[in-house]
């Protein structure tokens, strides 16, 4: 469920009616619903009570500060993967036991700057890794607590760019060397293991790979106490997916994989960590973009807008779908017809979608696209040097600019000419 309706013929945000927001802030832009935020966060937070758990929003998904202040507000931690968002969740007031730092390639300053802030665990994904972080940890006179990421080998049967648990994929030690790793890391003075991380990929919409990988984990922690090891923490991850279509099967609820959890891990005494994204963020997004023209091919019909492959990166990198709405709510019953939904920058890639069928729409006209909230507005960039869009936060009758649209000349200055030059 979202708060993205169509009221009285125009499609709101909450409250909010696109065009208003339109008006104000120009387009293209990214609109989020805070009600539509909080109520998925409170979904995984319910899908685990009653067990000794925090939910680390994974907020590589959307990572704008007043996101992260909402879901902070709501006693979430976060999943952090550089030392950028490190800053971001401290930005938003989320204190250093709520944040995990996670990510296969951790940089000497990223280790210090989370030990030195704040840090709840680091999820270490390597040897060589763990044999750094442990003389970052020494030099500032620290222990860092650490789980380390397991890969299971499980096939998570999702896109194989967002794969993340089978042999092939860069994340994590394999399982089987799990006991020699976890050996060696007890004997580094710099570290104290408290867990087990594992992470499988992203957008799963069957909940038997997850059962397969905490199943795994599960015997793991068994061997890993029976070695000497406190095992208080297990991070099971994220990867929940989420309906891109309206049309489609609705992937497993946060309730469901929560009972998975009770059933594979339950037994074992310890805090549950898990690190959802896409779906709390997910369906609280919307694109709104303005067609600049309707152009006829041979053959097909190009619905030409003002927003671009560098603003929605998804349908071109994945072929990712995205459900395309009018603003303008159409009539009972009108026709649709086939279209080329496209952007203006100069690569055949720039395009969100082939053959769509669409009501009818006209230059000028504003449409929305749904399910955009998680992996957007993150993945944007200024291509063609066009400026990254506005994101604006809606909060029942009223909405703020969370971030502005810079001008061609703040983005120019902030290229420097050599003197030489």
């Amino acid at each position: 469920m979202d708060h993205f309706l169509y009221k009285n013929g125009v499609l709101h945000a909450e409250d909010v009616a696109i065009p208003e927001i339109a008006a104000a802030v120009g387009t293209p832009f990214y609109v989020y619903s805070r009600a539509t935020l909080v109520r998925h966060f409170r979904l995984f937070d319910e899908a685990l009570k009653g067990m000794d758990h925090l939910v680390c929003y994974a907020m590589k998904a959307a990572s704008n500060v007043a996101l992260l202040k909402v879901l902070a507000q709501e006693g979430a931690g976060m999943d952090v993967v550089s030392g950028g968002e490190y800053a971001r969740a401290k930005a938003a007031g989320v204190p250093g036991e709520r944040i995990v730092f996670s990510g296969v390639g951790k940089t000497r300053e990223e280790m210090r700057m989370a030990l030195t802030g704040g840090i709840r665990q680091f999820n270490v994904e390597s040897e060589p890794e763990m044999d750094v972080l442990n003389e970052v940890a020494l030099s500032l006179g620290v222990v860092a607590p650490i789980t380390v990421r397991v890969n299971p080998n499980v096939d998570a049967k999702t896109h194989a760019k967002i794969a993340t648990g089978k042999s092939e994929n860069k994340f994590g030690i394999p399982i089987a060397k799990a006991r020699d790793v976890y050996a060696r890391a007890a004997a580094l003075p710099g570290l104290k293991v408290v867990g087990i991380d594992v992470h499988i990929g992203s957008q799963l919409t069957d909940l038997e790979p997850f059962r397969m990988a905490y199943r795994k984990v599960a015997e793991l922690t068994e061997l890993l106490r029976a070695d000497g090891h406190e095992i208080s923490r297990l991070d099971l991850g994220g990867g929940l997916g989420i309906p891109y279509t309206r049309s489609n099967e609705a992937p497993p609820l946060p309730l469901d994989w929560g009972q998975v959890i009770r059933e594979e891990v339950g037994h074992l005494g310890c805090q549950v960590e898990i690190e959802p994204g896409r779906l709390i963020a997910g369906n609280a997004g919307l694109l709104v973009s303005q067609v600049i023209y309707v152009k006829e091919g041979e053959g097909r019909r190009f619905l030409i807008l003002d927003a671009a492959m560098n603003d929605l990166v998804r349908p071109a990198m994945y072929d990712a779908h995205h459900d395309i709405v009018p603003v303008m709510e159409p009539a009972p019953g009108v026709e649709e017809a086939p279209m080329d939904v496209v952007g203006p920058v100069c690569e055949s890639g720039d395009t969100f979608a082939k053959g769509r069928d669409l009501p009818p729409v006209a230059a000028e006209d504003l449409v929305a696209f749904r399910s955009a909230g998680a992996y957007g507005a993150v993945m944007a960039s200024e291509y063609n040097t066009r400026p990254l869009i506005p994101e604006v936060l809606v909060d029942g009758d009223h909405f703020a600019v969370i971030r502005a649209r810079p001008s061609f000349d703040e983005m120019i200055k902030r290229d420097t000419i050599p003197e030489w030059l």
